[in-house]
């Protein structure tokens, strides 16, 4: 076996190339997603002090410190972080089992595009985090996108079938504990003292000591239902809650300004603890998590969770094969019909590469009154069923194959749950769920047509047999027959 290093063996000498993964890994656009994720990882202009100094002219103002910094450890390759997101949402891993088993797995260090197996870990688990950050929304629907262009590429889908898809919504959960009114306010109450003592506030009282009280016999009297013992003790806790507030307020004055970070974190701290302190069981805009304001309270209407507390994920899956062209993020609960067109814009423009557009989308009747906002989409629900063609009917009997889909992207794309931090890691985390998705999407498909080739070689020396051994048949009988000729 030629091996270019001595020490070292080559990655593509110790897989199966035909692997599912190997063989994706030499289709993906890897040039192009790095061109389009570059620009979020040059080096900024910085502008320098102006200093002034002496010399044979006496003393002038100079710059100093200006231009592009070279300081700095060098990046980690794009392929390898693009590879360590795609994998990690394709097969359900947190940060610190995706870069274990990485250093484990000699087919995923080749799809990530090494050359040697490499038994060190690629990066530590926090990069991963940092660079998500860094390539923003915007990065990564480009690699959302690029599974898209693969699936067209690779012939798995045809560009016809994007005209008609499907459009559903979900709720992406955010992970915070379920808010009820006693947990909040003790939090709040604990969270407030501690920043105030960071900054130097010393509180005449904290409560620590009834609060743990308060909140323990909150969930005594709530388990056995006794519910005028509950509104007694959670009155309790939004009144210590506000003297603790009050008391703050009065001495923000004597605050050192030591730290204005830590000063500008107990501002934000009172201004959600205040709405805690004044937010009733029947008020809208309420806030469900103290380190979570934009968590929205969602009901679906299913029995066994009526409520979901996360954000609104609108979702479109191609009509046929199920490919998913569009994850976006919605704040702030608003009605399905009414975010159906920035879901197709979105759509449209992750569609730019295969030249088509979105012309037929099934719904359900939550969507009912887009029609003006989309004028160029045929929107198809049951609410107009009597007015609908036979064939829109047999298109609308398949609305149903959006679930399953949103099914596996909570189950085994990490939808379920969101730990990312404020609207940006919500719309982050949704897209790069579909982008895992499309990536196992294409890992099928690579065996299918794997498969089909196959099957069709199979088929062809099928055909190709006979017709060959009736030629070889009629060549003997014609050579044996010039030998009798030329023998007479």
């Amino acid at each position: 076996m030629a091996i270019d290093d001595f020490f070292r063996a080559r990655l593509d000498q110790m897989i199966d190339l035909r692997h599912p993964l190997a063989v994706l890994a030499g289709r993906l656009p890897w040039s192009q997603i790095e061109a389009a994720l570059a620009p979020a990882f040059e080096r900024k202009n910085r502008p320098g002090p102006v200093v002034e100094i002496d010399d044979l002219f006496g003393s002038t103002q100079v710059i100093a410190g200006a231009g592009v910094s070279a300081a700095g450890r060098p990046r980690l390759p794009m392929r390898l972080m693009v590879s360590l997101l795609y994998l990690k949402h394709a097969f359900n891993l947190s940060d610190e089992e995706l870069v274990a088993r990485w250093s484990e797995n000699v087919v995923w260090q080749y799809f990530s595009g090494q050359e040697y197996y490499t038994p060190k870990l690629p990066c530590d688990a926090t990069q991963i985090g940092r660079f998500r950050t860094a390539i923003g929304e915007a990065g990564v629907e480009v690699l959302l996108k690029a599974t898209i262009d693969t699936a067209v590429q690779s012939k798995a889908v045809t560009p016809k079938e994007f005209e008609r898809v499907i459009v559903d919504t979900t709720v992406q959960e955010k992970a915070i504990a379920h808010p009820v009114d006693s947990r909040l306010l003790e939090i709040a109450r604990g969270k407030v003292a501690q920043a105030a003592k960071r900054v130097g506030i010393t509180l005449k009282q904290t409560f620590a000591k009834e609060g743990k009280v308060l909140r323990r016999k909150a969930g005594g009297y709530a388990h056995a239902r006794q519910f005028r013992r509950l509104r007694r003790a959670v009155k309790r806790q939004r009144t210590i809650l506000g003297i603790v507030l009050r008391e703050i307020r009065r001495k923000l004055t004597t605050a050192t300004m030591e730290c204005a970070a830590s000063l500008d974190r107990l501002n934000t701290l009172l201004e959600r603890a205040e709405r805690i302190h004044k937010q009733q069981p029947k008020d809208k805009n309420k806030l469900y998590a103290l380190h979570a304001p934009e968590v929205e309270c969602i009901g679906k209407e299913k029995a066994r969770k009526p409520y979901e507390f996360g954000v609104k994920v609108s979702i479109t899956v191609t009509h046929k094969q199920g490919l998913i062209v569009g994850a976006k993020t919605f704040p702030g609960n608003p009605y399905d019909g009414h975010i159906l067109h920035e879901q197709l814009a979105q759509t449209n423009i992750l569609l730019e590469g295969s030249s088509a557009k979105s012309k037929q989308v099934m719904v359900d009747l939550g969507f009912r009154g887009a029609n003006v906002d989309n004028p160029n989409v045929e929107i198809i629900h049951r609410g107009k069923y009597k007015s609908l063609t036979r064939q829109q009917r047999r298109w609308l009997k398949r609305r149903q194959a959006v679930e399953p889909a949103i099914g596996h992207l909570k189950s085994d794309h990490q939808m379920d749950r969101c730990w990312l931090q404020g609207k940006l890691g919500d719309a982050l985390h949704a897209v790069l769920c579909a982008a895992g998705y499309n990536l196992r999407w294409l890992l099928r498909a690579m065996v299918r047509l794997g498969l089909k080739a196959a099957f069709l070689r199979l088929l062809l020396i099928q055909l190709v047999n006979p017709i060959r051994s009736k030629l070889i048949t009629v060549d003997v009988n014609t050579r044996h027959a010039k030998t009798i000729l030329a023998a007479g």
